[in-house]
């Protein structure tokens, strides 16, 4: 089957909903060129959602990492450093400095001596 010509081909639709937002990937499909993948697309987010834009993208184009690259993506035991798990306290001390320092006296005393 590898290699084997067919009439269709797979794209890749990715689409954002505003134009600021990002761009999603949503679905596959079989076209037999690009312009109908995008007709197709279009009819099927029409009926759906606001699109702002949608991208088609032929899957032959789209380079995956072979199983020797992937290795790669491991992580390295010693790097737990730069993991924030290890900071959650510091919202609470932040919060008790915070109370410390706006006690009432403190703030009765901003008014200075007036009579």
């Amino acid at each position: 089957m590898a290699g084997e010509k067919t009439f269709y081909q797979e794209y890749e639709v990715f689409s954002k909903r505003t134009q600021n937002s990002a761009f999603q990937h949503q679905f596959s499909l079989l076209a037999p060129n690009e312009d109908m993948a995008l007709i197709m697309a279009q009819e099927n987010f029409m009926r759906r959602e606001p699109v702002a834009d949608i991208w088609i993208v032929n899957r032959r184009d789209v380079r995956k990492m072979d199983r020797e690259e992937k290795k790669t993506l491991a992580r390295l035991d010693n790097k737990e450093y730069r993991l924030t798990k290890g900071y959650g306290y510091l919202k609470k001390k932040w919060r008790h400095y915070e109370q410390q320092v706006l006690d009432e006296k403190e703030i009765l005393s901003w008014g200075g001596d007036r009579k």
